[in-house]
């Protein structure tokens, strides 16, 4: 087994873990509270399991976190500790990395996020996940340093999950008649000067804040090119059809 939990956890910290589909675990302890992780942890599975591109789709369907703190009031440490419904049968291991031994609550499942059939969808481009390595990987609380890693795996080459086209998400602020003049005209630009085929989600940051914010999207609307790398993205102005093809790459796969 990979495993890197050996250093004991601080007397107050927050911890936070995600799993993959098949129960490999990356996960953080962090004595200052202070980073958003989720993003850290994503990545950390990315470069261990050779993954094209960061998991974001995990999040949070197969995250759980541990909060111990001081209360005042009462002079004494609390924990809260919560899991998701897909990785709850890991309490024991959850007890095990924290060095705790808590009930665990169940968080109840985000509306529209964790349904199995949606994940499944996933497995074609990201098969790794879905394969058991036994991993089992602590990340470090330096924020700014890469991870380094236990054990090092030997190079694999892993074909790409989008062979071809692009790979697009827009994400608006509520279904409007604006969004449906937007999704329009963008569907318009797209089939009429693209040479490839793509795909093209639509993302409502209303209901699925958490993507938003995964995506470091600010404002509405705004377009991202996911696939091919590298990441780009327009905001605001989605009328400018030159614009946005050449954020996507398309003028010069014109020329």
């Amino acid at each position: 087994m990979n495993t890197s939990f050996k250093r004991s956890v601080p007397s107050l910290f927050k911890g936070i873990a995600l799993f993959t589909p098949s129960g490999d675990l990356v996960y953080c302890i962090d004595p200052g509270k202070r980073g958003r992780w989720h993003l850290n942890l994503c990545t950390a599975l990315q470069d261990l399991l050779e993954l094209p591109e960061p998991p974001h789709f995990l999040v949070p369907c197969y995250t759980a976190t541990l909060d111990r703190w001081f209360d005042a009031k009462t002079q004494q440490t609390r924990t809260f500790a919560e899991a998701y419904p897909p990785v709850f049968r890991y309490r024991s291991l959850l007890n095990a990395v924290f060095e705790t031994d808590v009930n665990w609550q169940m968080a109840p499942p985000p509306e529209g996020l964790c349904d199995p059939v949606v994940i499944d969808q996933y497995q074609h481009q990201f098969p790794q996940l879905w394969e058991n390595h036994d991993l089992v990987f602590r990340l470090e609380a330096e924020l700014n340093s890469p991870p380094a890693f236990a054990q090092p795996s030997p190079p694999q080459i892993f074909a790409s999950p989008y062979p071809q086209g692009y790979v697009l998400r827009l994400f608006v602020s509520g279904y409007s008649a604006t969004t449906q003049r937007i999704l329009q005209n963008l569907h318009e630009l797209l089939e009429q000067s693209l040479e490839s085929p793509y795909t093209l989600k639509v993302i409502d940051i209303f209901k699925h804040p958490e993507q938003a914010e995964l995506d470091q999207v600010a404002a509405t609307p705004t377009l991202v090119k996911v696939y091919p790398k590298p990441v780009r993205r327009i905001a605001g102005n989605l009328e400018d059809g030159d614009r946005i093809l050449h954020m996507l790459g398309a003028l010069e796969e014109r020329d």
